[in-house]
């Protein structure tokens, strides 16, 4: 298998499931708990949405945060442990599809807000994803992505790439980090753009101790007009 890969970040991620849904659900991540989840749900809520598809949901931790606001609930994710997890733990709908299957529409309906939490780790899949999400969206939906923040994110170079992963501030039980693909804040930008989304804006909440960002978190609108005369 590539070790830098869309397979290897599944891969990773079906070993540390078990891990995962225990950090979560017991608090030990600081940056989550300080800034990047209240920041998620802020953005969310900011929609007023009445139907929201959580892709990548992990162990449906943001599904049950937005349930007593959001009448509709849908969470997605590759790992069927995770799935498992969310669906015990309930808040909404469950399933368990790729960012491939959902390209090929294992997702029905339409959303006022599909939401991707710190899940967009790939190069490929996520390609993929983008170009999928507006076929998901109302009219006047958006679509939001939080992401580690491109220049406090690595020490490497300012370039798009895949990084080695790390599992530092997580917790000793994890295993194998699953690689990423960074992306620059302009790569970022075009992944929106070159999709047909509009931005409307670009938020980046800020680490209470570090004062530096700990996230940013892009909306963006599908405007129809723009993907076919592009």
């Amino acid at each position: 298998m590539n070790p830098y890969s869309d397979e290897k970040i599944v891969n990773s991620w079906e070993k540390n499931a078990s891990q995962w849904s225990a950090a979560v659900r017991g608090g030990h991540i600081e940056s989550r708990k300080l800034i990047t989840n209240k920041a998620i749900v802020e953005a969310v809520l900011s929609h007023s949405p009445e139907s929201v598809l959580d892709i990548g949901c992990g162990e449906g931790w943001l599904i049950r945060e937005l349930a007593s606001q959001v009448s509709h609930l849908v969470g997605v994710d590759v790992v069927p442990d995770l799935i498992e997890q969310a669906e015990s733990a309930g808040g909404g709908h469950f399933l368990v599809a790729s960012y491939e299957d959902i390209a090929a529409g294992a997702v029905e309906g339409l959303f006022d807000v599909v939401v991707c939490n710190f899940s967009l780790l790939g190069k490929e899949s996520v390609e993929t994803l983008f170009g999928a999400v507006p076929a998901s969206l109302k009219t006047d939906g958006v679509f939001i992505v939080q992401t580690p923040h491109p220049v406090v994110a690595s020490d490497l170079p300012y370039i798009d790439g895949w990084r080695e992963g790390s599992w530092v501030g997580f917790g000793s039980d994890f295993v194998d980090p699953a690689p990423w693909y960074f992306r620059t804040l302009e790569s970022w930008v075009a992944l929106f753009s070159d999709n047909g989304f509009q931005l409307l804006e670009i938020r980046e909440p800020i680490h209470p101790k570090t004062h530096k960002p700990a996230s940013v978190i892009f909306t963006g609108a599908y405007k129809a007009n723009h993907a076919t005369s592009a």
